[in-house]
């Protein structure tokens, strides 16, 4: 067994067990190893419970865990009195806080975080009410889109130096030294653009890709979002209501094509002829949510991915299924798509489209893991 497969299988372990050790965590575990000898056992053990648990109710499940799958005793460690333990239970009511006195003195404080249980659930599960719930959950996103440096300069205290400002302030002394005045460059917003699959295969996730759009149309107006199918569907302007249920439902009324076929291809090659050639998708950060379920040809596909990936910045792809346990890019428009990708990224649950935010915010895809898996 691999190093890889070894700590793969071992996180697995860990999540059947109880313990969030989702692919961030993974990451962050590969990374500390890297720095270690993971050849040394202890090595192994510390990096890994410093990264992977969450809280101390996972050490003594780590501990077993650890010594079940490696066949390794833990390390001993320090000896403690446990503070007040705090639960995190999902409920069925949204009840506060119940604080209970337990027999041996100590107190136990059971805390609700229905919110917190919805972040992590897959959307296509969810009810009606918690599909409500969750959307309040986007609404608070905030994907505002990366910055770019543009060839205006305005004054600094550091930075290159100023000729222009300095020469003129000495003049103004006649010709005597003056301070040394500095400049630098302005930063910009770089344009984002999202692309959104609204055909049969998406419908479950489609509304909340949708209302991901409407906050970033909120947060940065010059947003653009397309949605594809069976033909292209501009919806920029419906999705900058200040309000996300009006805000939706004029975006729905304006797609004829709700939960039809998907013909990425030609919806994308219509999107670049119409509209990314001329400057939409130029320097933008193009986000396409999709499965990748092509019913065109698939060529096609490939081939306007290389297009789009030599006009935009940086090209996202968001997969609903990336985030599930044993997925693998096997769908053929995905396969084609890949070598245009610069990320690829999951889209099932709350907690992924917040971290989605954060991508584009930021534009730091090297922190998100490997940059065709999700983190």
């Amino acid at each position: 067994m691999t190093a890889v497969a070894a700590m793969v299988g071992f996180a697995r372990t860990l999540r059947a067990a109880g313990i969030a050790a989702g692919p961030e965590r993974v990451h962050a575990w590969a990374d500390a190893l890297g720095h270690l000898d993971a050849g040394q056992t202890a090595h192994v053990y510390w990096s890994g419970r410093l990264t992977l648990c969450a809280g101390p109710d996972d050490l003594m499940i780590y501990d077993a865990a650890f010594a079940a799958y490696f066949g390794e005793q833990p390390m001993p460690t320090l000896r403690r009195r446990p503070p007040p333990a705090t639960v995190i239970v999902p409920v069925p009511s949204e009840e506060g806080t119940d604080g209970r006195q337990e027999s041996d003195g100590t107190s136990l404080t059971v805390s609700a975080s229905r919110q917190e249980v919805l972040r992590h659930r897959d959307i296509a599960r969810l009810t009606a009410a918690e599909r409500a719930e969750v959307g309040r959950l986007l609404a608070a996103l905030s994907p505002t889109g990366p910055t770019r440096r543009s060839r205006r300069q305005r004054p600094a205290r550091r930075g290159r130096l100023d000729p222009a400002r300095t020469v003129r302030a000495m003049l103004r002394r006649g010709g005597e030294p003056a301070r040394l005045h500095h400049r630098e460059r302005v930063e910009r917003p770089r344009r984002l653009v999202l692309l959104i699959d609204v055909s049969g295969s998406m419908s479950a996730y489609a509304d909340s890709l949708l209302r991901f759009a409407h906050a970033a149309c909120r947060r940065r107006p010059s947003t653009e979002v397309f949605t594809i199918g069976t033909r292209l569907t501009r919806v920029s302007r419906e999705l900058r209501q200040p309000d996300p249920d009006r805000a939706l439902a004029a975006a729905s009324a304006a797609v004829p094509d709700w939960s039809g076929g998907t013909r990425l291809g030609e919806q994308l090659k219509a999107f670049l002829d119409r509209w990314g050639q001329r400057g939409t998708a130029r320097g933008a950060l193009v986000v396409v949510a999709s499965d990748g379920w092509e019913r065109g040809e698939v060529s096609l596909l490939g081939a306007q991915m290389v297009r789009l990936r030599r006009l935009a910045h940086r090209v996202v792809w968001v997969s609903p299924h990336a985030g599930k346990d044993g997925f693998a890019p096997a769908t053929a428009g995905l396969q084609a798509a890949l070598p245009s990708i610069d990320a690829l990224v999951a889209g099932n649950t709350a907690d992924a489209l917040d971290r989605l935010a954060r991508l584009v915010s930021h534009d730091e895809i090297a922190r998100f893991g490997h940059p065709l898996y999700p983190s």
